[in-house]
């Protein structure tokens, strides 16, 4: 796909766009180890006979099974699988662990209470915490004796976190901080024994805190009534006067932005993979019930209406995972070179994960969108049946409604991907403005009449393209702002439309390196022709979204001259050639129905 010199092993954080990367040197479940075999084939037997058997009973919020169930998890390491043997964990590697998570997708709403558990509530202690807060805390977390709850949100303070107004201000002996005020939407408050709070230290000191269930003046509210994940625990939690010990202070005094945006990075990835997961189940679910249901004498999956739900089902879910796996190894790399520089285990993930907080945006984006297309498609193929309590179904469209919601709202991820990747060429952290003037250089020459050549020749210009769509839009708003003609902070859709257009690259340059990759493997779960129609599908779709957003983009802020040139670039830049998508589509679900199950 790249020049010897043009590949990078590891590149950082949304370079993406603007380099090329190697498929051999990406990773992909496809070749996951004996290891990690291991792990998975445990967790999945987990699910199937402790968690899936008590679907119903957790449903109804009984959250003494849920506990009990925490702990089962804790027994076979699944609580600690990210935290250092030290503290009773495994350290497993990052590859490792985006299996494990994939395999709990399919548990409903105890996915929920044991991602809070051991991702908000564990790490900004793993990450923050003093020797002896970890000490302290994260083995009792870690063997579930103790479960942990994340308290952020506010009445008036949801996506604006910062503008928290609990407070907490010294006593007058300087041993404790009283903390006054009121969370809410707390994810396992109802059995919490820790709580991890952010106040405002002197009402501007934005700080958090390590509280114990048990602390005087803390108090809960009824359990909410809620939409979906009805068999989590969600409350509000009040303060009154709690005294907290100052040793009981989070890293340090009004920093704590930075333990509740870092400990977000990760929750973002995770959520990606939880849904991929939860999707991989239900796509299941959808084939079988197509299999079986005849209509007009013949099994419903054999009509072509039914064929494109399937298919597009498959395809959104394989796109995410590829580029879900992809920045896991990133991650996984990037968290092995710190540690060989001397930093510490919990420093290397913090640093790894805030290194591709873009990337773990636009997967937060990613998954739950797709998840959101299959569980409402999942209905739709079901039927009358779809809309009966009686089975899954409607639970499970219920359930994936809040993941667009929480971990910051898919509205607040796209603008941060687009914000962070600008701030960062700002920085000098990547190079955004050499490739965007190569871009619009490239405007002002005759495009080249060469064929592309070569096994994905068509599919590789197509993304190299795309990335060129994207630096034409972006660095073309970014230079009307500078030269003070365009205020991007007050154009959210332009914005919106970006980070699509960069949800797309990030998407099919990851399909393509891991079919690209698939295409030397011997042995894999489907045929390199099913792998093909899904990238060609994809392609042939993103390329329409793509000229779709960047045309919406550019005539909200050109005109003239400058839209016309603009707008024959973009032009130029989504040319992938159409292919027969609906035979395509079709090779895709008849071999998803063939194997009864999601395929891939």
């Amino acid at each position: 796909m790249a020049n010897p010199t043009d590949v990078h092993q590891l590149l950082k954080g949304g370079e993406f766009l603007i380099k090329e990367t190697d498929p051999q040197q990406i990773f992909i479940p496809e070749e996951l180890d004996e290891e990690g075999r291991m792990f998975k084939s445990m967790a999945d037997d987990f699910v199937k006979t402790e968690i899936q058997p008590k679907v119903e009973a957790i449903e109804s919020g009984d959250f003494d099974l849920s506990v009990q169930l925490l702990r089962k998890a804790a027994e076979l390491g699944l609580t600690g699988a990210h935290i250092p043997e030290e503290y009773g964990g495994m350290a497993l590697p990052t590859n490792v662990l985006t299996v494990l998570t994939d395999s709990l997708g399919p548990t409903g709403s105890w996915s929920v209470t044991f991602a809070a558990h051991t991702g908000i509530g564990m790490l900004p202690i793993l990450y923050f915490g003093t020797k002896e807060q970890k000490e302290k805390y994260l083995p009792r977390l870690v063997s579930a004796e103790w479960v942990s709850a994340y308290c952020l949100t506010e009445p008036s303070s949801g996506s604006d976190a910062l503008s928290a107004k609990t407070r907490a201000d010294l006593s007058e002996d300087g041993r404790h901080y009283i903390l006054n005020g009121q969370k809410m939407w707390i994810t396992n408050s109802g059995f919490a024994n820790l709580f991890i709070v952010f106040a405002q230290v002197d009402g501007d000191k934005f700080t958090g805190f390590i509280v114990e269930r048990d602390s005087e003046g803390l108090t809960l509210g009824a359990e909410e009534k809620k939409l979906g994940i009805k068999g989590s625990s969600t409350r509000q939690v009040f303060f009154e006067n709690v005294k907290v010990p100052k040793e009981n202070l989070l890293g340090e005094l009004g920093k704590g932005h930075k333990i509740a945006f870092n400990a977000l990075n990760v929750g973002r990835f995770k959520l990606c993979v939880l849904c991929v997961g939860a999707s991989k189940h239900i796509i299941g679910e959808s084939v079988q019930y197509a299999k079986e249901r005849m209509q007009f004498g013949r099994p419903i999956a054999d009509f072509g209406a039914i064929k494109y739900k399937i298919s597009e089902q498959i395809i959104r879910i394989f796109a995410a995972e590829s580029a879900e796996f992809r920045t896991s190894d990133d991650m996984q790399q990037m968290e092995t070179r710190l540690k060989e520089e001397g930093a510490s285990y919990g420093e290397a993930k913090l640093k790894a994960a805030e290194e591709y907080a873009i990337e773990c945006a636009l997967l937060k984006v990613a998954g739950s969108e797709a998840l959101s297309y299959v569980v409402d498609e999942n209905v739709q193929i079901h039927g009358g049946m779809g809309f009966s309590e009686e089975g899954h179904t409607a639970r499970y469209y219920r359930d994936a409604r809040i993941n667009r919601i929480y971990e910051g709202t898919n509205e607040i991820n796209r603008l941060l991907a687009v914000d962070m990747l600008l701030k960062r060429s700002m920085k000098g952290r990547i190079d955004l403005v050499g490739p965007a003037w190569a871009v619009q250089k490239e405007l002002a020459s005759m495009p080249s009449m060469d064929k592309p050549e070569g096994a994905y020749g068509e599919e590789i210009k197509a993304v190299k393209d795309f990335k060129k769509a994207v630096l034409m839009t972006a660095g073309a708003a970014a230079k009307l702002q500078m030269d003070g003609q365009l205020n991007l902070e007050e154009e959210q859709q332009i914005i919106m439309n970006v980070a699509d257009m960069l949800l797309d690259t990030f998407l099919a340059e990851s399909l393509l390196l891991r079919v690209m990759k698939l295409s030397g493997v011997g042995q894999k779960p489907a045929p390199q022709e099913v792998y093909d129609a899904v990238l060609r599908v994809f392609l042939h779709d993103a390329t329409g979204r793509m000229m779709a957003n960047g045309r919406t983009a550019l005539a909200s802020f050109a005109e003239g001259d400058l839209l016309r040139t603009l707008l024959m670039g973009l032009k130029r830049f989504t040319k992938f050639p159409p292919v027969k998508v609906n035979a395509l589509r079709r090779k895709i679900a008849d071999y998803a129905v063939e194997q009864g199950k999601y395929p891939l």
